[in-house]
């Protein structure tokens, strides 16, 4: 598995973005999918998860209503539709695949993608 993530960007308040993590192996289907984030000067946290098939999702509180996670197996690919961004989700976003349950080890990581959200 290797992940390549994109889709960030530049905003203004209210807008959209959306992130796609996808990777070239066939064992995509057999990874969870989390989505962090690290802000300026801040600790990384935990943003969305879905589970391999797709079927268990998770949000943090503050992105719930907000962000929806989704993957399509078929295309190797996990998106995270972005809407009515604040600028407190400036933020660099990694994806990160695991296969073990929430809380454990990551075995891959994407590269980090900026979101600058301005007033």
């Amino acid at each position: 598995v290797q992940l390549q993530a994109s889709g960030g960007g530049s905003v203004q308040v209210g807008g959209s973005l959306r992130f796609t993590c996808s990777d070239s192996q066939r064992a995509f289907s057999t990874y969870s999918i989390d989505w962090f984030r690290q802000a300026p000067g801040k600790e990384r946290e935990f943003v969305a998860r879905i589970s391999g098939p797709g079927g268990f999702i998770g949000y943090a509180d503050p992105v719930k209503g907000r962000f929806t996670i989704s993957r399509d197996n078929d295309k190797n690919t996990v998106y995270l539709q972005m809407n009515n961004l604040k600028p407190e989700d400036t933020a660099i976003y990694y994806c990160a695949a695991r296969q073990g349950r929430p809380g454990t080890e990551h075995q891959y990581w994407g590269q980090g993608t900026l979101v600058t959200v301005s007033s």
